[in-house]
């Protein structure tokens, strides 16, 4: 399903697309490129590190990651992403969603990835991640899959996260 560009804005609590699986982009072109710039500018605007596009309104397989590291912007665009291998050591860091404020979990995933995606010209790219940006990575490709990061809990934990969720408007 791919929006317009100008329709593409943060979605503030649950909304069913984020239960739906995204789409890869059929091509790297220049609407694609206008929907990336778009998302970055909505991350930054946001103050946020990653995005799916479902968190847009968009059901387009990109995610954009940047942890700005010492407030530097080093942005990452991924086009159809898909984790290739997943470490078995696994690492636990505090996470939340710009589409969630004030709800925040500790999830546990694999501490080693290698994603493959296109990049804005359309070519592929693999990439080993580590760390947190190993676990950024996989929080966004799971909102593509349509998995939101309480999934990733304990049933009760898990609750207790998407009823605080679907109280925010």
């Amino acid at each position: 399903m791919r929006a317009a560009v100008s329709e593409l804005s943060l979605i503030r609590g649950y909304d069913p697309i984020f239960r739906k699986k995204a789409q890869p982009v059929a091509a790297v072109d220049d609407a694609v490129r206008a929907a990336v710039a778009r998302m970055f500018h909505i991350l930054y605007e946001a103050g946020g590190i990653g995005l799916g596009a479902n968190m847009v309104g968009s059901l387009d397989r990109i995610a954009v990651v940047d942890l700005q590291p010492e407030g530097v912007r080093e942005p990452l665009a991924m086009i159809n992403p898909e984790i290739t291998w997943q470490s078995d050591r696994e690492q636990t860091f505090t996470e939340a969603s710009l589409c969630f404020p004030g709800v925040t979990a500790e999830v546990t995933r694999p501490d080693a990835i290698r994603v493959t995606y296109l990049d804005e010209a359309g070519e592929r790219r693999d990439l080993e991640a580590a760390g947190w940006l190993a676990q950024v990575i996989q929080h966004e490709v799971d909102y593509l899959d349509g998995i939101l990061f309480p999934d990733r809990l304990s049933r009760v934990k898990r609750d207790m996260a998407m009823r605080k969720i679907k109280k925010i408007r």
